[in-house]
C-alpha cells in the first residue's frame, strides 16, 4: 500500500517539483495539494494522508498552526515542516505543535525522501542545519516555582477552578498566571506550553 502524501507550500512552483520527485517513489504517492494553512486543514480532515510536507509561512494561517490543527482532528498524521528561513522558536514551536520533523526546502531528493521514510519509521528528522539552530538557541525562559507549578498541574488535564483551589488562588489570579506562562514560554495555548516545557526540560511529568 502507497504512502499518501498531502503537500502544503503557497508557491505552486515547489508543490509541483516535491511532486514529480516523490511521484518517482513507487510507494509513495501524492493525493493533494494546499496552498495555505486553512485549506490544508480542511484536505488533511477529508483526504487523511500519512504525510502533510508542510510549509512554516504562508497566508491566512501560518505553518506551525495548521499543524496543531492537523495534528488535533487527526493524531495518526504524521507532518514534516519544510521551510528555507525558519528560525530556531518557529521550528520548535511546529515541534511542539505535533510536527515529526523539520527540513530545509534546499535538501536533495535523496535526503528528502531518506527523511520521509524516517519519519514514517517513527523517529524525528531535522536538517542538520536545524538541529545545530536548535542546538544553540538560547536557554529556556525561567518560571517562577508557582508558575512551574501550575503548568504541571495544566499538564495534569486540571481545570483553571481545580488549580485555583489547589493554590488558595482566585481565578483571575490562575488566569493572569497561565498568561505569563504563554508569554515566557512563546505559546499560544496552554497543550503548546506543556510541550515546549517537556521538550526543554523544565518538567517532568
Amino acid at each position: 500500500m502507497k504512502t499518501s502524501i498531502l503537500l502544503v507550500d503557497d508557491h505552486a512552483l515547489l508543490r509541483h517539483g516535491l511532486s514529480a520527485v516523490l511521484s518517482m517513489q513507487k510507494d509513495f504517492e501524492v493525493v493533494g495539494e494546499a496552498s495555505d494553512g486553512q485549506e490544508a486543514v480542511r484536505i488533511a480532515d477529508k483526504l487523511q494522508p500519512d504525510i502533510v510536507i508542510m510549509d512554516l509561512a504562508m497566508p491566512k494561517m501560518d505553518g506551525v498552526e495548521a499543524t496543531r490543527l492537523v495534528k488535533q482532528h487527526n493524531p495518526n498524521i504524521r507532518v514534516v515542516i519544510l521551510t528555507s528561513f525558519g528560525t530556531s522558536a518557529d521550528v520548535s514551536r511546529a515541534l511542539a505543535a505535533g510536527a515529526s520533523g523539520a527540513i530545509m526546502k534546499d535538501t536533495p531528493d535523496r535526503q528528502l525522501v531518506a527523511a520521509l521514510r524516517g519519519v514514517l519509521a517513527g523517529r524525528t528528522i531535522l536538517s542538520p542545519e536545524i538541529r545545530n539552530m536548535l542546538e544553540n538557541e538560547p536557554p529556556p525562559p525561567e518560571l517562577t516555582q508557582r508558575q512551574l507549578g501550575i503548568l504541571l498541574s495544566i499538564s495534569r488535564g486540571l481545570t483553571n477552578k481545580d488549580i485555583a483551589l489547589q493554590y488558595g488562588l482566585a481565578p483571575s489570579g490562575v488566569k493572569t498566571h497561565i498568561e505569563a506562562i504563554l508569554a515566557k514560554l512563546g505559546a499560544a495555548t496552554r497543550a503548546e506550553a506543556v510541550a515546549i516545557a517537556l521538550r526543554k526540560h523544565m518538567l517532568k511529568i
